[in-house]
């Protein structure tokens, strides 16, 4: 991976499931060829943005890198994100968390969207359906 590039297994796990589409639990080996492709991409956006070489990513590198996604999200919103993903508490993201982040932040998009049907923003749920929402993506 490189220096400071270290998966743990809940983003091997979350990796692995977006390309196990035959829901096996695994993958074979051109679906792990797309895994390998789709971390070294990651490495690549990642780099960009730890323009120190730290491997690890502050608050303001984050919002560019989202921003640079098109999210378009308040300053206490990565601060939320910060504390959320930073495992080894120092007000940064490394690699590995950097890529759990994005993965949760555009499942939890995609599932706002099936509820967003005139695309302005707002949704309106019961609260047995956030609950189904969240817990689609955890």
């Amino acid at each position: 991976m490189g220096r400071g590039h270290h998966l743990i297994p809940a983003t091997v796990r979350s990796i692995i499931g977006m390309f196990d589409r035959e829901n096996k639990r695994g993958i074979n080996f051109s679906e792990f060829a797309g895994v390998w492709k789709y971390i070294t991409d990651w490495q690549g956006v990642f780099r960009t943005y730890d323009r120190d070489g730290s491997g690890a990513i502050d608050k303001n590198e984050l919002k560019q890198a989202l921003t640079g996604f098109g999210y378009r999200l308040s300053d206490q919103f990565y601060d939320i994100l910060i504390r959320k993903f930073d495992r080894q508490g120092r007000t940064q993201v490394a690699f590995d968390d950097f890529i759990q982040c994005c993965i949760v932040l555009q499942r939890l998009t995609d599932a706002f969207r099936r509820y967003d049907t005139d695309q302005d923003g707002w949704i309106q749920l019961s609260y047995e359906q956030y609950l189904s929402m969240v817990f689609s993506v955890v």
